[in-house]
C-alpha cells in the first residue's frame, strides 16, 4: 500500500517534499561535515548570459548586495558551532560589482578561511579599487585566494555565444592580469556543446598553454564541467533506494558539506539556503542562522537529481 502522501502529491513529480510521484520515500541529505559556506553577494551582473541558472544581469536584484557586517556574523556562528570549514566562496551575480567584496574577502581569511570567488574576470574586477584590493590580500594572505573564472567554452566563437560578443577577450584580458600577478586560478564551463568531456578537457589544456594559465585542464577541481540546468528536462526522482542502486552514499550530495547565506531583495536579515542552485525555491530557505540550517534536506528538485546525484557535480574549489 502505497503512502497516503502520495495521493496527495497528485502522482506528480516533485510534488511533495517527503514522497515521489511513485509513492517512494524521497531521498534526504543530512548536513555531515560543513566544508564550504557560499555567500551570494548579489544577482546583479554586468552581463546577461543565455541560460543563466539565477538569471543574473544588470538589473536583477532579486538578492541584494550582503554586505561585510552581514558576512562577519556568520564568520562568528561559524567559530561558535565548530563547523571545519575548508572555505568560504562567493558567488553572483559578479561578485566583484558588490562594493564590499574586498573587505568581505579579508574578513574571511582574517578568521582563518580559504577563499573561492566566482567571476567572469570582466571589467568589475578590473577595476582599479578592486585590483589594488586584491594585490593588498595576495600579499597579505598568500595562496590562500582562488578565482573560479567562467569560461563556458574553450573557443571564442561559443562562449560569446551565451556571454555576448567580445566577451571571451575580455575574460582572457582578467584572466592574464591574474596570472601576471600571482593568483591561482580555476574554470568553470559548460557541457552544452556536444562534444565529449576528454575533447572539452583536450581545448581547455590548449587554451591555458597557449596564455600560459597554471590550470590543470584534467582535474575536475581546477577546470569544473557542469551540466546544464534545465527544469524542463524528464529527470528521475531519487528515492532512498537509489543510494544502493547508484552505489553512491548521501555524503556525495554537495548539500551534505555546504550551504549559502543570500539577502533577499527588501529582506532585514540574510537566510540560508540549502543549495547554491536554487536561490529562489522557498523550500531550500532553512532560516537566518547555521544551527537554523543543520536540518536534513529533501532531495525534491529536478536540479538535485541531474546536477547533483546523477551529474556528480560540486561548486567547492578543492574536490573531494
Amino acid at each position: 500500500m502505497k503512502d497516503s502522501a502520495a495521493t496527495d502529491a497528485g502522482h506528480e513529480k516533485f510534488a511533495h517534499p517527503h514522497v515521489t510521484a511513485g509513492g517512494e520515500p524521497r531521498a534526504s541529505v543530512a548536513l555531515k561535515d560543513p566544508q564550504t559556506l557560499w555567500f551570494n553577494t548579489g544577482t546583479l551582473c554586468n552581463i546577461a548570459c543565455e541560460n543563466c541558472y539565477i538569471e543574473s544581469s544588470p538589473t536583477n536584484d532579486r538578492l541584494e548586495y550582503i554586505t561585510t557586517a552581514e558576512v562577519q556574523t556568520y564568520l562568528d556562528q561559524i567559530s561558535k558551532r565548530g563547523w571545519p570549514l575548508r572555505e568560504i566562496g562567493f558567488t553572483g551575480g559578479e561578485p566583484f560589482l558588490n562594493p564590499d567584496m574586498i573587505t568581505m574577502t579579508r574578513a574571511c581569511l582574517d578568521a582563518g578561511h580559504d577563499v573561492l570567488i566566482l567571476t567572469n574576470a570582466m571589467r568589475p574586477m578590473m577595476r582599479p579599487k578592486m585590483q589594488s584590493g586584491l594585490l593588498a590580500l595576495q600579499a597579505d594572505f598568500p595562496n590562500r585566494i582562488t578565482l573560479r573564472i567562467s569560461v563556458d567554452h574553450w573557443s571564442p566563437a561559443l562562449h560569446d555565444t551565451e556571454r555576448g560578443v567580445g566577451t571571451f577577450e575580455h575574460t582572457i584580458t582578467g584572466m592574464c592580469w591574474l596570472r601576471d600577478h600571482g593568483f591561482q586560478m580555476a574554470v568553470a564551463g559548460r557541457t552544452m556543446w556536444n562534444e565529449t568531456e576528454p575533447d572539452a578537457r583536450q581545448g581547455y589544456a590548449k587554451l591555458y598553454a597557449q596564455h600560459g594559465f597554471q590550470i590543470d585542464a584534467f582535474d575536475p577541481a581546477q577546470t569544473v564541467l557542469f551540466p546544464e540546468m534545465d527544469e524542463t528536462v524528464d529527470v528521475p526522482e531519487i528515492t532512498t533506494a537509489c543510494w544502493d542502486i547508484l552505489n553512491k552514499k548521501p555524503a556525495d550530495v554537495m548539500c551534505a558539506s555546504s550551504r549559502m547565506v543570500v539577502k533577499r531583495k527588501g529582506a532585514v536579515s540574510p537566510v540560508v539556503l540549502a543549495c547554491t542552485l536554487l536561490p529562489y525555491d522557498p523550500q531550500f530557505e532553512l532560516g537566518e542562522t547555521l544551527k537554523d540550517a543543520e536540518r536534513d534536506v529533501q532531495l525534491n528538485h529536478p536540479h538535485c537529481a541531474k546536477f547533483c546525484v546523477l551529474g556528480g557535480a560540486s561548486c567547492s574549489a578543492q574536490g573531494d
